[in-house]
């Protein structure tokens, strides 16, 4: 892991260096050297070009070599093919920090990804960080500093960081923001991360006392697990939004369980991300939306919402958004009701959406407003408007303000229009208070301080682990599976009964005589399963048949499904039949686990069955699993929500599946050996009554 200290020159430095420096205007170069001259920048700023002479005041020098002190950031802008020997010259500088402006590196094929290696030597041997290649560089407008080549104006001074691995989304967030009135703290351009990552940025931009709120623009991750702990770190004290893009591109392929063919890549940075405690926005606009709220708005106690309104339509379309968002609609008090009719013509609406009527003016807002934020069932207020018949907004915003300023709950403002409403949305900017054209942004920033809310009462929450199972034992049967990159049904089951996890006893059967046999041992009625390690979903070639009661079905059961399953796969190998007890009746559902490349391994819970794909009743989760995880897994699912008992069905038996996910967690998490583990179906038996794994498949990473 980076070392914080090395990269103080890139927030800190005493005097940078531009290398590259243009003195045409309608070069790069020149836009660099402009700005890092307008940023007011307090240190030393030097010029390097190989045609010498000056630039806006100041000498141009030759080489690098030949820049006086102090000198230890170098922005560097040239051509690919001569950022190695440029590199090399600031080590000998003793410079220890470069940005890297110029494409023509990885992005562009194998050339350019041997020029980035020969780069990364040169920087290594040298000691020197590098941010980029193919970035625009940093800023700092509260240093001030400026070492992108943008167009200008630059951004206001404010509290969002921004930290993107695309130069273009940069330029875009700089103009989005001063369109919307908020300001930006610092904003780094990472490009292709050849040394310098995310990772590595999120405590050092925590640390920045200007920053309230950090927001990413991702397109990957370069170290799961350290981003993990990373972000863990600091989002007690800061907030941190993420908009991971490139969602729909990749996926598990191949994969021999339900569970590696669904559990994708989107699943497992959804589940890092809360494990991480950081938001995932779902667009840049949502992103951006959602920051503003985070840096402006103190915290709500919880979920429930009252929402005021000069209009019908906006109220209801703010109440469906807000229960989209898994926000509820507050119900006020008897008092709050009587101040509110106090204030209010008899037509208006004064239930939750309140809907003052198109005669609402700007006193009849503040007294509503005011009523309802003092309203115990109240945690957050969405005030929507568009421009008043009689009013102007501006007056109306006006009124609202110092509501808002003195309330210690959350007040988002939806000022729907766009040209009669400027002037309330200058005002509203002005008071740090955010506002939002239509109620759906509104609520999507409420919703977002409401989970800021629920990640920090588990920020401290650590795994769950157990300390009763039996790793020398698995590692031994995993060592033995290893041989041949298999593991038996009977192996599997015993992998489970080492971690404390309940199996349908099973045992195998390679003569109809032998099954037979088991089949009385065990106790009849049976389950009958082909066994062979070519056939991994067993259902679709015939290859289970169910509640045979007598000796005689088990005789012909064992002939009928071998028979059938070589029909429907010639190739495959088959060692015989499964013969396992048939487990008395229960609710089914899927447990799984997969070893992701990035966050390691990543759990998966939902309906159980042969249906599991096409329902896609799914929750993911980071092994080891909190409480929280668990708890989420279990509530957004039909599957996990069913479990507490529905019409007909009993309730079952859910501190058993809590235990059985956090142990089977565990499993994944101890071997990683372990490519897939899916137990499909756990059928789960009533309340206080256990749980049993009826179908176990395990997959080894070959070695």
């Amino acid at each position: 892991m980076t070392k914080p200290e090395s990269l103080v020159p890139f927030f800190n430095p005493r005097g940078v260096v531009v290398i590259g420096a243009s003195h045409d205007p309608t070069k790069l170069g020149y836009l660099l050297a402009t700005n890092l001259h307008r940023s007011g920048f307090k240190g030393a700023i030097h010029y390097v070009n190989l045609k010498g002479g000056t630039l806006l005041g100041k000498p141009v020098y030759t080489s690098v070599l030949d820049v006086p002190d102090p000198v230890d950031l170098a922005a560097i802008l040239i051509p690919a093919q001569f950022v190695a020997p440029a590199l090399r010259d600031c080590g000998q500088r003793g410079i220890q920090a470069a940005i890297i402006g110029a494409g023509g590196f990885r992005e562009i094929g194998p050339v350019g990804l041997e020029l980035e290696q020969d780069m990364l030597k040169v920087a290594a041997a040298e000691g020197i960080r590098l941010l980029g290649p193919n970035c625009i560089g940093l800023l700092d407008t509260h240093l001030p500093l400026d070492t992108t080549f943008l167009p200008p104006p630059g951004p206001t001074p404010g509290d969002v960081a921004f930290l993107s691995h695309s130069g273009a989304i940069c330029a875009a967030a700089i103009d989005w923001a001063r369109g919307q009135g908020y300001g930006i703290s610092r904003l780094i351009s990472l490009g292709n991360q050849a040394d310098v990552s995310e990772t590595d940025l999120i405590g050092p931009t925590a640390a920045d006392e200007h920053t309230r709120v950090i927001a990413l623009y991702l397109e990957g991750i370069r170290s799961g697990r350290e981003f993990i702990k990373q972000a863990r770190g600091v989002i007690k004290s800061k907030p941190i939004i993420a908009l991971k893009v490139g969602r729909f591109e990749s996926g598990r392929k191949a994969a021999a369980s339900h569970t590696g063919a669904l559990a994708g890549e989107e699943s497992a940075y959804n589940a890092a991300f809360r494990r991480a405690g950081v938001l995932r926005a779902e667009t840049s606009e949502e992103m951006f939306d959602q920051a503003r709220a985070l840096a402006w708005c103190p915290l709500p106690k919880g979920n429930r919402v009252g929402v005021l309104t000069n209009a019908g339509g906006p109220g209801v379309t703010a109440a469906d958004a807000l229960e989209a968002r898994g926000l509820k609609m507050a119900v006020f008090s008897p008092e709050t009701l009587k101040t509110l009719a106090e204030s209010l013509p008899p037509a208006a609406s004064l239930h939750n959406p309140v809907d003052m009527l198109a005669s609402a003016g700007p006193e009849q807002f503040a007294a509503c407003l005011k009523a309802m934020l003092a309203d115990p069932g109240t945690d957050s207020v969405m005030v929507i408007y568009p421009t008043p018949p009689m009013h102007s907004a501006g007056a109306v915003a006006k009124a609202l303000i110092p509501i808002i300023h003195q309330a210690e709950k959350p007040v988002v403002v939806s000022v729907m229009g766009e040209r009669l409403i400027q002037e309330a949305v200058e005002h509203l900017r002005a008071a740090r208070i955010p506002e939002y054209r239509f109620p759906e942004r509104a609520a999507a920033a409420l919703a977002a301080l409401v989970e800021r809310v629920e990640l920090l009462k588990h920020a401290a929450e650590k795994p769950l682990m157990r300390d009763d199972v039996k790793t020398e034992l698995v590692r031994e049967i995993i060592k033995t599976g290893q041989k041949d990159n298999h593991l038996t049904a009977i192996e599997t089951a015993r992998i489970l009964t080492a971690y404390g996890i309940q199996s349908a006893n099973l045992k195998l059967a390679t003569t109809e005589d032998e099954a037979a046999s088991l089949a009385e041992e065990i106790g009849l009625p049976v389950v009958l399963k082909v066994a062979s390690a070519d056939i991994s979903h067993k259902t679709d070639v015939g290859g289970v048949l169910l509640n045979l009661a007598d000796v005689k079905s088990v005789r012909g059961g064992y002939q009928n499904i071998l028979a059938q399953a070589q029909a429907a796969l010639p190739d495959a190998k088959l060692t015989g039949v499964y013969v396992q007890e048939m487990a008395p009746p229960g609710q089914e559902v899927i447990i799984g686990a997969v070893q992701d490349p990035q966050f390691g391994p990543i759990m998966m819970f939902g309906s159980g069955g042969t249906e599991v794909e096409g329902l896609k009743d799914l929750a993911f989760g980071l092994a080891p699993l909190t409480e929280l995880e668990i708890a989420t897994m279990l509530k957004r699912t039909w599957a996990g929500r069913k479990l507490g008992g529905y019409r007909n069905i009993l309730p079952a038996d859910i501190p058993e599946v809590e235990e059985v996910l956090i142990r089977l967690a565990q499993l994944a998490w101890d071997f990683p050996e372990l490519a897939e583990i899916e137990i499909n179906p756990l059928r789960v038996f009533p309340d206080g009554q256990g749980a049993a794994a009826i179908d176990v498949r395990m997959r080894l990473i070959p070695v």
